[in-house]
């Protein structure tokens, strides 16, 4: 084995495909939370493969975790059903 190699730590990368099924948000969501540095930054390989790095996107999801058990994600209001154009409930 080579030592140079087993010192460093593997750095594993996922491509869209891999991180939409580990973060179940659209990808225009994606890429606005990224502009607005609330996502880990893609960035490319080569000039058409991009990727995101698998460790920092866990750091993101465990963050996201322990805010929200913290109660400190703003949540959205609930719809107002009566303003509904169809089948609208009447209270």
């Amino acid at each position: 084995m080579l030592p140079h190699i087993s010192s460093r730590p593997v750095r594993r990368t996922i491509r869209r495909a891999q991180l939409r099924e580990i973060v179940p948000l659209a990808d225009t969501t994606i890429y606005e939370m990224e502009q607005r540095g609330e996502f880990p930054q893609r960035f490319h390989l080569t000039p058409r493969c991009v990727v995101w790095d698998l460790a920092e996107v866990e750091a993101w999801i465990e963050e996201r975790r322990r805010a929200s058990n913290a109660g400190e994600i703003e949540r959205a209001p609930h719809p107002d059903v009566r303003q509904r154009k169809n089948r609208p409930v009447s209270r």
